[in-house]
């Protein structure tokens, strides 16, 4: 029993199997990889989410007292990846112990918390000391609140999971995937690329949602938004850093 529990320790790829669902191989190379900045950047209903409350989870369980925070755009949606990673506690036959569980967080006997945050920057700081910051609908989350958050990983050196769908090339996510430097592990799933999505069943979706909403929603494609005058390229390729600007540029 004591080597089981520590094979589920040290591999939260089998701590997934174990709670009986067998990892797609991006999903086994995420968890066992355990990077400290990741980004997934994942087509609808591949897996996302289910990586995400895992990971939550085994950090929680097998790395206390940690703390974990659950972030999005809308506490409805945080709320959801919360209860999605406590169907995955509570599938466990002898799991630690809950002293405290409400629909948002839940406090373990071993110190561990896991916490679901509202996606408004005046109601997140306080927290320190962060083991785990899961940012969903990365894509969708206000610069200003990623911002306010970063700091709560600066001393205790936890890790950051962005995941997303995309949603125009705008946005710290679309930032740090283009320009965020060699220290971000990068993951791109796009739904052809997941088994349990039956292919007639993309086409379908080609067909319905068009070739914009498609391409962005399943293919993970960064695409201008539908009401955007100038494309993204066009705009950038009319900077020039040889023009001095008017104001701020000294002399």
């Amino acid at each position: 029993m004591l080597a089981h529990d520590l094979a589920l320790a040290l591999d939260p790829a089998r701590f997934m199997e174990r709670l009986g669902l067998p990892p797609d191989p991006w999903q086994e190379n995420v968890l066992r990889r355990d990077p400290s900045r990741a980004l997934l950047l994942c087509g609808r209903q591949v897996g996302k989410s289910t990586v995400a409350a895992v990971r939550a989870l085994h950090r929680a369980l097998y790395r206390a007292p940690a703390l974990v925070l659950l972030l999005s755009p809308a506490l409805r949606q945080s709320g959801e990846l919360f209860r999605a990673t406590m169907g995955l506690y509570h599938k466990l036959q002898d799991p630690v112990p809950a002293e405290e569980e409400s629909a948002l967080r839940i406090r373990f006997a071993n110190g561990s918390r896991i916490i679901s945050l509202p996606g408004q920057e005046q109601t997140v700081r306080g927290f320190a000391g962060v083991d785990l910051l899961v940012i969903d609908e990365a894509s969708r989350v206000p610069d200003e609140l990623y911002f306010a958050v970063r700091p709560m990983l600066a001393v205790s050196g936890g890790s950051l999971l962005a995941l997303t769908t995309p949603f125009g090339k705008r946005g710290f996510f679309f930032h740090e995937w283009t320009e965020g430097g060699p220290q971000w592990e990068r993951v791109k799933v796009p739904a052809t690329e997941c088994s349990r999505i039956p292919a007639a069943l993309l086409e379908q979706e080609r067909a319905s949602l068009g070739d914009w909403w498609y391409r962005q929603e399943y293919l993970c494609d960064f695409c201008d938004t539908v009401d955007q005058v100038f494309s993204f390229e066009h705009v950038m390729g009319a900077l020039d850093e040889s023009v001095k600007p008017l104001f701020g540029g000294g002399v």
